[in-house]
C-alpha cells in the first residue's frame, strides 16, 4: 500500500499573486510568505549550527583517541585526563546524535509548501492549457469594487461570525451563510483586526484573530483539495476539533505569529498618522520665510530665549548687541523667517490708522510683534 500521510499536512501559500489590492492594509499571504521565509531560513542556520558542532566534536574525539592510542603504544601509565576527556567528548556524541534525531523527527513533521515540495530537476517550458480563474481575470479596481460591494453586503454577518468562540457555533453559522467563506471574509477581519489594535482593544483582537486563521485555515483546505471554500466549512471544523498534536501546534503557532504581525502593524499606522498630524500642524505654523517658530526657538541661544519668552524688548536689543553682529544677523533672520519676530509691526498698524493718528515712529525705535508660538 501506498503512505499518503506525508502528504496530508502540505502548507499551500502559493496565492500570493490573488492577495486583495487595499494597499493601505499588507496582505495576509503575503504576510504568511514572510513568516514562512523566516522559518525557514531559522530552520536552515539551526541545521547549519548544529553540523558544525557535530563535526567539531566528533573530529575532537577521533584525535584524542588517536593520542590516547599512541601514549599507549608508548608505555605510558599517565592516561587519566585523556581517559576523562574521551568520556566527555562521547556524552557530547551521544547528545549530538539525541538531538540530530530530533531534528529528524522536527523536519519530517513540517509540512510541504511551495519551496521545499520539489526541485528543479530540469528547465522545461509548458504552456498550461487549463482555463485561468476567473479572480485572475479581473482587474485591481474590479476586485476592489468587488470587496466593497462584498463588505456592505455582509459587514453585520462578517461581524458576527467574528465574535463566536465555539466552532460548534461558527460551523453552524458558516453552514447557514456559506457565501462567507471567501478571501473578502479573511480581508475584512483582517483590517477589522488592526482597527482593533489600534483602539488597543487587544482581548477583542486576539479574538477576531482567531476566527481570521480559521477562516485562512479554511480556504487554504479549499485550494489544496481544489474544491469550493463552501464545501469545506464541515470538513475543516471537523479537522480541527480532533486535530492531531502537530496540526494544532503549528495552528497556534500561525495564530501567535498573525496577532504580533497585527500588533506590529498596528503601531506602525499610529506613528505614520501621529507624523501626519505633526507635520500639518508643523505646516501652519511656518512663518513668511518657511521656518518652525518651535524649531527656531530651539535653536535660539539661551539669552535670546529669555528675551522672547517674556516678550521684553529692552531686553532683547541687550541680547542682540552682546552677540557678534554674525550672530546676531543669523539668529534675528531666522527669527523673521519663522514668524517670532514681526518687525514691521507697528509700521503696518500706523498705515491703518488716519494720518492724524499715527504714532512718531522716529522718537523711539522700532519694536518688535513677539509670535504667541514661544507661550
Amino acid at each position: 500500500m501506498v503512505d499518503y500521510s506525508k502528504w496530508k499536512d502540505i502548507e499551500i501559500s502559493d496565492d500570493e499573486d490573488e492577495t486583495h489590492p487595499n494597499i493601505d492594509t499588507p496582505s495576509l499571504f503575503r504576510w504568511r510568505h514572510q513568516a514562512r521565509v523566516e522559518r525557514m531560513e531559522e530552520q536552515k542556520q539551526e541545521q547549519e549550527k548544529f553540523d558544525q558542532e557535530k563535526q567539531k566534536t566528533l573530529k575532537n574525539l577521533e584525535e584524542t583517541k588517536k593520542k590516547l592510542s599512541e601514549k599507549v603504544q608508548a608505555g605510558d601509565s599517565n592516561l587519566d585526563e585523556l581517559k576523562a576527556a574521551i568520556a566527555e567528548l562521547e556524552k557530547e556524541a551521544a547528545n549530538i546524535k539525541k538531538k540530530e534525531e530530533e531534528l529528524k523527527k522536527k523536519e519530517k513533521v513540517t509540512p510541504w509548501n511551495v519551496d521545499t515540495i520539489s526541485k528543479p530537476g530540469f528547465t522545461k517550458t509548458v504552456v498550461n492549457k487549463q482555463p485561468a480563474r476567473s479572480a485572475n481575470e479581473k482587474s485591481e479596481e474590479e476586485r476592489e469594487q468587488e470587496m466593497k460591494v462584498f463588505v456592505k453586503e455582509n459587514e453585520k454577518l462578517i461581524k458576527q461570525y467574528g465574535m463566536f468562540r465555539k466552532y460548534d457555533d461558527s460551523k453552524k453559522f458558516l453552514t447557514e451563510h456559506p457565501h462567507l467563506a471567501s478571501e473578502n471574509t479573511a480581508n475584512y477581519l483582517v483590517i477589522w483586526c488592526i482597527n482593533l489594535a489600534m483602539d488597543e482593544k487587544f482581548e477583542l483582537m486576539d479574538h477576531v484573530a482567531h476566527q481570521c486563521i480559521c477562516m485562512q485555515y479554511l480556504l487554504e483546505l479549499s485550494k489544496s483539495l481544489n474544491v469550493d471554500p463552501r464545501a469545506c466549512i464541515g470538513s475543516f471544523f471537523s479537522k480541527i476539533q480532533i486535530a492531531e498534536p502537530d496540526y494544532k501546534a503549528s495552528f497556534d503557532e500561525e495564530l501567535r505569529s498573525f496577532k504580533e504581525r497585527i500588533r506590529n502593524r498596528a503601531k506602525e499606522k499610529l506613528d505614520e498618522a501621529l507624523k501626519e498630524v505633526e507635520e500639518e500642524e508643523r505646516q501652519k505654523r511656518l512663518g513668511p520665510g518657511g521656518l518652525d517658530p518651535v524649531e527656531v526657538f530651539e535653536s535660539l541661544p539661551d539669552v535670546l530665549k529669555k528675551c522672547f519668552e517674556v516678550q521684553d524688548t529692552a531686553m532683547l536689543q541687550e541680547a542682540i548687541a552682546s552677540l557678534s553682529p554674525e550672530d546676531a544677523t543669523y539668529h534675528m533672520k531666522r527669527c523673521v523667517d519663522s514668524g517670532l519676530w514681526v518687525p514691521d509691526a507697528r509700521k503696518s498698524e500706523a498705515e491703518d490708522q488716519p494720518q492724524e493718528d499715527a504714532p512718531n515712529t522716529e522718537a523711539e525705535p522700532e519694536e518688535p510683534t513677539y509670535s504667541t508660538a514661544t507661550n
